[in-house]
């Protein structure tokens, strides 16, 4: 994979403000949450780079390695709480909403686990890590090192 071109060096004040303004958009929710929110979206959405990214931070939150596996399935996988499941569904309804919407039974699951401030917050970060897996994806940005390992 060769990146296409470094967005913060193409267009650096642009870049800057998408940084700033998604860098703290959801202050009020725990951050392992947000992790499995911005792994899930970039499952979907097949971005290496931020699956790479978030799966590190979510270890460094104390994530372990069985809930971050199992987040691919996570619908029948018995280890996430209800919270983290309606954040989930949500997450999963927003990325594919073209076709999955957002069904008011749905929504009645998120609002019963997040009150109205945080499902605010819960929505812009999941629209603000679609936006990053589009720029990764595009760009074929892929930052950080992953060390090569043949198969045993």
């Amino acid at each position: 994979m060769t990146t296409r071109l470094d967005p913060f060096k193409a267009a650096p004040g642009p870049m800057k403000l998408w940084l700033d303004a998604t860098a703290n958009i959801a202050p009020t929710l725990e951050k392992s949450l947000l992790e499995l929110v911005k792994i899930r979206a970039s499952q979907i959405n097949g971005c290496a780079n931020c699956l790479n990214m978030h799966t590190a931070d979510a270890r460094k939150e104390g994530e372990s390695e069985q809930r971050i596996y199992l987040l691919s399935a996570w619908h029948e996988a018995p280890c996430f709480t209800p919270r983290e499941r309606a954040a989930l569904a949500w997450t999963d309804a927003l990325t594919l909403v073209a076709t999955a919407r957002a069904p008011d039974a749905l929504y009645a699951e998120v609002a019963e686990q997040f009150s109205e401030a945080e499902r605010v917050e819960l929505t812009l970060m999941i629209n603000a890590i679609n936006g990053w897996n589009r720029i990764a994806v595009g760009f074929d940005l892929f930052y950080g090192t992953v060390p090569a390992r043949a198969a045993a």
